[in-house]
This record gives structure tokens, sequence and C-alpha cells, in this order.
């Protein structure tokens, strides 16, 4: 089941049928009121979420969900009709698995649903494991991220960053992989991997230096025991 919340009728409709020729199942929301209903006892597979909504704008209803346990890990995909930059990396930043700007072509949209399920389900059934590196202690399964024994927090964009270093196995990953598999892969902007990758250095601490950074070519995490 897909979730579509979008106050315009004519997208709404034109969205809910397309995807449903696709074999995808779809409730549709004009605002957020029905949506928060309908959630408390279905939790869909993806969120098609419109940023500028009547009461509760998109960004609102992105921040709240993932906050909350039982649907911090549903697919997200922003539609927005800005093609402004704070809306693309503020709903990224803040969990958002993809962006689509207004207008779009239905055969792109219906492209970036599938690209969206498939990394999900990717993801969903890998193996998870206990990583540990020179100080640093990652525990997957329990959202775990320790250093010299202290607790680390980090965003949501941060851990997925740190989470695709530590399954490469101490091997480089490419810049545009790294982009693709936390970002997804119809995002280009270059400049927010390597602020994340900053970041992310400064909140792991003495682990930070662990991140390697391989010129003109990606990023690669220390060697895993």
């Amino acid at each position: 089941m897909i979730y579509f919340i979008e106050d315009d009728d004519n997208i709404r409709k034109l969205v809910c049928y397309a995807l449903s020729k696709e074999g995808y199942s779809m409730a549709d929301f004009a605002d957020s009121d029905k949506f928060w209903n309908k959630i408390k006892d279905d939790i869909p597979e993806l969120v098609l979420l419109d940023i500028m909504l009547p009461k509760e704008d998109g960004i609102s209803i992105l921040s709240k969900l993932r906050k909350k346990e039982e649907t911090k890990d549903i697919p997200i995909i922003m539609l927005t009709a800005k093609d402004s930059e704070f809306d693309k990396v503020t709903g990224l930043d803040l969990g958002a698995d993809d962006y689509i700007t207004k207008p779009f072509g239905i055969t792109e949209l219906v492209s970036r649903v599938k690209a969206v399920l498939r990394r999900f389900e990717r993801t969903k059934y890998l193996d998870e494991k206990i990583y540990c590196i020179g100080k640093l202690y990652v525990n997957p399964s329990k959202h775990i991220i320790n250093v010299s024994g202290k607790s680390i927090s980090l965003s949501y964009k941060e851990y997925s960053l740190l989470m695709v270093l530590l399954e490469a196995e101490g091997n480089v990953v490419k810049r545009d992989e790294l982009l693709s598999k936390v970002w997804g892969e119809f995002y280009e902007e270059s400049r927010t991997l390597d602020v994340h990758i900053r970041k992310l250095r400064l909140k792991l601490k003495e682990a930070g230096n662990l991140i390697q950074t391989v010129k003109n070519i990606g990023y690669k995490i220390g060697g895993i025991q």
C-alpha cells in the first residue's frame, strides 16, 4: 500500500491512477488529518508526500514520521512545487529517501517509486552484524553507536552514510554510489556529501579519522574486525 498526501485533486487522481496501473494499492489524502487517522491502523509500504499542504506542511509530517518508532523506517518521497535547495536539503536531512520537483512526468515518478522500494527491500533484509573498528562500536539491530564507550547521536542521513561505509567492509565507496544509496539515485548535489562526511567525522570524535578520503573517487572506513 502506498499513501499519497497531495491537496491538488488532479495530481492526486493522476498519480493514483498511474501507480494503480503498475499494480500498487493506493490510498490518497488531501491533508494530514485523515492520513494520521489511517496510519494509526495501517502502516504503508511507502509515502508520497507533498511539501505545500494545508493545515500541516510536508516537512512537519516527515519529521513526525521519522520520530515515531512504528513509522521511522517507512520509505518517503517528497514532492515540491518549488525548485528550492532549502526544501530539498531540509527534506533529505530529515530522512526523506528521495524528492521530485513539480511539474514531473508520470514515468519519472513511477521509476523513482520503484527505485526507492528496491533500495528499501535490499536494506531491510541485510544480514546485520556488529561492527568494531578501533574505538568505534556499531550495533545496527539495536541502533547503537559508541565511541570509546560513549553513546553517539547521529542524524538519519549521518547514520545511513555511516552504515553504507561499514557495509563496504573497508572497500572504497564511490561518491556517486554514496549519493545514490543515501540520498537517492536521482540526487546530484555532490556538495551535500562532503558536508555530511565532515559532520559525521566531527560527531564520531576520536573515531572520525577512521573515515578516509580517497581523492577523486570517494570514501572508505578503516579495516573491520
